[in-house]
């Protein structure tokens, strides 16, 4: 069975929407777990290498480099377990603005100075933070 025609029930709701998964102290709690993940679990690239040991003998070595793991809002979200577009959501809502920005200038910072350090590959990061040279 339908609602009547001209009906107002939607005047009787309390909120529009559902409620949000995070409140701004939450997502920063969740921001800075998902920062230390980050640095706890770095990327590993398998470096095998050939080594001589005289003349005749070489052995074959293989190990691990860490690599720095860059912070990303797509990282983030999928950390936090949301869409980008909740993310956007949360940007344009006065009550998570001064978060959301923080987030953005903490993972802008670190990859910039990853890219700058060399940790990171310049080229990449230059093109998501849009600062890729333009020619025309």
């Amino acid at each position: 069975m339908s609602a009547p025609k001209g009906n107002q029930y939607y005047l009787i709701r309390s909120k529009n929407g559902r409620e949000k998964k995070y409140t701004p102290e939450g997502l920063v709690e969740v921001a800075n777990e998902y920062f230390q993940w980050c640095i706890d679990n770095p990327l590993m690239e398998e470096v095998i290498q050939k080594r001589k040991i005289n003349r005749d003998e070489e052995v074959i070595e293989k190990y691990y480099l860490s690599k720095m793991r860059a912070f990303s809002i797509e990282g983030f979200c999928n950390y936090a377990q949301i869409v980008i577009n909740t993310f956007k959501n949360y940007e344009e809502s006065d009550d998570f603005l001064t978060v959301t920005t923080r987030i953005r200038e903490i993972i802008d910072k670190q990859q910039f100075e990853g890219a700058a350090s060399g940790f990171l590959n310049a080229n990449i990061i230059a093109r998501k933070l849009g600062l890729a040279d333009k020619q025309e």
